[in-house]
């Protein structure tokens, strides 16, 4: 059965139509697909009796209830989801294409006071292969569409209340554009969530091609996974940094108006006697001059046959002093669900779970 979920509204349209609808009920299935969160096309009473019936013949909404929700000690929850995955890069993903497989990711809604934010996955696994990062350890076994990501905010049970979005999830947002792209044009368009971009973060490692159309094309928020300033320590952790030097994605960031709505950050997981000695604050400082930004240093959540542990709490703090002593803001982020392993880099779907 094919999802309307994931529809834009004009191809929704399209759907009605072929079902023996006026178009204009296209519009009709936006409002009750993305602003009433509907489960069953059944639920869509201002259409016709016989036109549900014509539409449910072929297509259903597509939303796929959490298999499993955790909660931490500090309110933040983790959920795991069915997912269908295609392992075809660089298109927007066709369900019926025969080359998709079941699997399962999590993502994970983290309270902060009057913020609810939603941390969603992109892809079931990664294949990026960041060494300090449990989704990366697990390898890549494919591609999210578009309809699966917009059901995780569907089917959490905070839906109605989200405040905020965060693409920080399993997966690399970047490998996986067009299906990320179509779920951030359903968050924000008046017929989809009508969200503003402000509330939607995107992490990246910095896949330089999409990074530009992201830039381009949306106004979202900007994080890009730094975790060392120099090239032979970062390669050594991110293989990324050889295709897409991370030298290159900051050459491309200054290309961009950070000054006003749109912010970027930069993301820096802290391991000692690695990476957070005064030579690398004062590089970050020197990379980051000029740059309307800001740092957020992450502590490291141990992962089984990674050598480095997190740096002692004096020295994340000294390294923060010295880099917003420079001017540019820096902080260290509370570290929210480690006990459920829903806090960063500790997210396995239900691979790696051994």
């Amino acid at each position: 059965m094919k999802r309307l979920l994931g529809k834009n509204v004009d191809e929704l349209k399209d759907i009605a139509r072929e079902a023996g609808l006026p178009q204009f009920a296209g519009k009709q299935i936006a409002d009750w697909l993305y602003h009433k969160k509907v489960r069953t096309i059944d639920e869509m009473t201002n259409l016709s009796k016989a036109g549900r019936e014509r539409l449910a013949a072929e297509w259903e909404v597509g939303v796929a209830p959490a298999l499993q929700c955790i909660s931490s000690v500090d309110g933040t929850r983790k959920y795991l989801f069915p997912v269908k995955c295609s392992h075809r890069r660089g298109l927007a993903m066709d369900e019926n294409d025969s080359n998709t497989e079941e699997s399962a990711v999590e993502s994970v809604m983290i309270p902060d006071g009057d913020r609810k934010t939603l941390c969603v996955s992109s892809q079931a696994g990664c294949r990026m292969g960041c060494r300090f990062c449990m989704t990366g350890r697990q390898g890549f076994h494919g591609n999210l569409s578009a309809a699966d990501i917009i059901s995780q905010y569907i089917s959490v049970d905070e839906s109605d209340s989200l405040t905020n979005t965060v693409f920080m999830g399993m997966g690399e947002p970047l490998d996986n554009y067009e299906n990320v792209f179509r779920a951030i044009e359903i968050l924000t368009a008046d017929w989809g969530f009508g969200w503003s971009p402000k509330r939607i973060t995107l992490s990246t490692i910095g896949v330089l091609p999409n990074l530009r159309r992201f830039l381009d094309e949306t106004r979202c928020h900007l994080a890009v996974s730094m975790h060392d300033p120099f090239a032979d320590e970062r390669g050594s952790l991110m293989p990324v940094q050889n295709p897409y030097p991370l030298k290159e994605v900051l050459d491309l960031i200054r290309e961009y108006d950070f000054s006003g709505q749109r912010r970027v950050s930069f993301e820096y997981t802290m391991f000692a006697g690695f990476n957070d000695s005064k030579r690398h604050a004062d590089a970050i400082i020197r990379m980051l001059k000029g740059l309307e930004c800001r740092v957020n240093l992450i502590r490291f959540h141990k992962i089984p046959d990674f050598p480095y542990d997190c740096s002692p709490e004096p020295v994340m703090e000294l390294f923060r002093d010295r880099i917003s002593s420079a001017g540019i803001t820096a902080t260290i982020r509370a570290s929210r669900g480690e006990d459920i392993y829903a806090a960063c880099g500790m997210l396995a779907g239900e691979h790696g779970k051994e």
